[in-house]
């Protein structure tokens, strides 16, 4: 191992400042802790930021990817495609809402999931595809996009917005892209509903929380997609707190035993300071990832395309696989890392490896591509407490220690 002064390198810290911090201090002065004035303010600069009509803030991705589906009126009988090759929380929603869940392999040369076998899956039971921009990285909306329209004829509508969509539904999870493009589009508006993370972990934090935007759907109003958001996450109460402070507005209604996700103004403090430094926070991820690609591509390492003449990334996870090494040989760098002071990770344990997803039927054996690309990879920090020094370091560390394996 080269001599040099050992750094600890945490995998993803949440960056968070002062701004943040007093940004929190005014909303506890304030009195409103709960969702208020914070939240609808945020829910404002995101829409206006990726450029739709609305976004609805709750307390988790998972919610937000949820309440997609319920808005969609997708339940059982039906049938939801995503990835093997993900975390489990894009899957386990489409459990939640009582849908067929069917998981695809991944692409041979790509974490992506395979386009062509999402095509052979679609039955008359189909009713919406979640692909995943893993990484930060953009899917494919296109194929996806042309994917869905080549199969209208087996589309079934079971409910007015199910029918004013007129195909199957793309449900994005974009928990890792806020804030990449498509073509020049910001991710957020391109496919019918996209659920961003706000976990601690993620480019942009709350602490928890998550966004929900959608595309306009015609003959859909967007505001009536709101309220009925508003509902399924406020256990299906007529009126916010917000709106209950107006003079004698005390009475509301239950008109549905719904659920409890809403995310709290304490959160949407964080998120204000947050999104106005977003654009700088981009910029330095971009940054990591140019220093880091040129180190390690010239020594064989595979990392992601994160930015390309069709896409922007929003740099959120530096996926690298090692040519040639076993899952035994990954744990061993994993700790021989950690020895050096470096945190990493591996994304993802394909779901079919789980004791949730073998319970209901699926099989790794199936999933061999994911298997693949599981088996090698190993995920350096990247988030934007690192210093130059910090990276150089996490360079040299992983440079060395891989010698001994490629």
């Amino acid at each position: 191992m080269i001599e040099t002064q050992q750094r600890i390198i945490p995998f993803s810290p949440p960056d968070v400042g002062e701004l943040e911090i007093e940004e929190v201090a005014e909303a506890l002065r304030s009195g409103w802790i709960t969702t208020g004035p914070r939240v609808k303010e945020l829910e404002r600069r995101i829409a206006d930021y990726i450029g739709v009509s609305k976004a609805c803030c709750l307390n988790s991705q998972t919610a937000c990817a949820e309440m997609a589906l319920r808005i969609l009126g997708i339940g059982e009988g039906d049938e939801v495609i995503t990835s093997a090759y993900t975390y489990t929380a894009t899957a386990s929603v489409v459990c939640h809402v009582g849908a067929k869940l069917i998981l695809i392999d991944t692409q041979p040369d790509g974490l992506e999931m395979d386009y062509d076998a999402v095509e052979r899956a679609i039955t008359e039971r189909t009713k919406a595809i979640i692909p995943v921009d893993l990484g930060g990285v953009p899917c494919d909306y296109d194929r996806i996009f042309e994917i869905v329209n080549n199969k209208k004829h087996l589309f079934k509508p079971s409910n007015d917005i199910q029918a004013a969509i007129g195909r199957i539904a793309v449900c994005a999870d974009t928990a890792h892209a806020f804030g990449a493009k498509w073509h020049g589009r910001m991710v957020g508006s391109i496919a019918d509903f996209s659920s961003f993370s706000f976990h601690a972990v993620k480019n942009l934090t709350t602490g928890e929380g998550g966004a929900l935007t959608w595309r306009t759907i015609d003959g859909i109003d967007d505001e009536e997609i709101y309220h009925q958001l508003q509902l399924l996450s406020l256990h299906g109460q007529s009126k916010d707190a917000l709106a209950k402070t107006k003079l004698g507005a005390w009475e509301y209604d239950i008109v549905g035993t719904y659920y409890k996700c809403n995310m709290t103004d304490i959160m949407g403090a964080i998120g204000l300071k947050q999104l106005e430094r977003y654009p700088g926070m981009l910029e330095r991820r971009k940054e990591i990832i140019r220093r880091y690609d040129e180190a390690f591509r010239p020594l064989g390492i595979q990392t992601l395309n994160h930015y390309t003449d069709k896409y922007e990334s929003s740099g959120h996870l530096y996926i690298t696989r090692v040519p040639g090494i076993t899952p035994e040989q990954r744990n061993e760098i994993i700790i021989k890392m950690a020895e050096q002071g470096v945190a990493t990770n591996v994304h993802y344990k394909p779901l079919p490896m789980h004791t949730a997803y073998k319970k209901i039927g699926f099989d790794i054996k199936d999933y061999t591509t994911a298997y693949g690309q599981y088996a090698n990879e190993i995920t350096l920090p990247l988030h934007t407490c690192l210093s130059d020094e910090d990276v150089e370091y996490v360079i040299k560390q992983y440079t060395e220690i891989l010698k001994e394996y490629i």
